[in-house]
């Protein structure tokens, strides 16, 4: 299935702002809000249902030789057109 990029942004942040950027999406989350995310001109809104799937990876990108790229990757995602709550296989740990 392609994939259309409906919106992105890159840049630098400190890990405070990263923080608080997080704590803004977990406020919308749990109040049940619609979550918009905006950058200069573009802007989208979208409304996760009530039972996201949630993903996050560890990667690392590279040669395999030598220093690469790592990232933590948090993700959510729900079908359009699909409401139903479907729970998860296992429970996310973070410590």
């Amino acid at each position: 299935m392609p994939e259309e990029v409906l919106f992105k942004s890159e840049s630098g942040q400190t890990r405070e702002e990263i923080a608080s950027y997080l704590r803004s999406v977990a406020d919308k989350l749990e109040q049940g809000d619609a979550v918009t995310l905006k950058s200069g001109s573009e802007s989208v809104t979208m409304e996760p249902p009530a039972r996201p799937t949630f993903e996050v990876k560890a990667e690392r990108e590279g040669p395999t030789d030598g220093p690469g790229e790592l990232s933590i990757e948090f993700e959510l995602e729900w079908d359009e057109n699909d409401n139903r709550e479907d729970g998860g296989s296992s429970q996310l740990e973070i410590e």
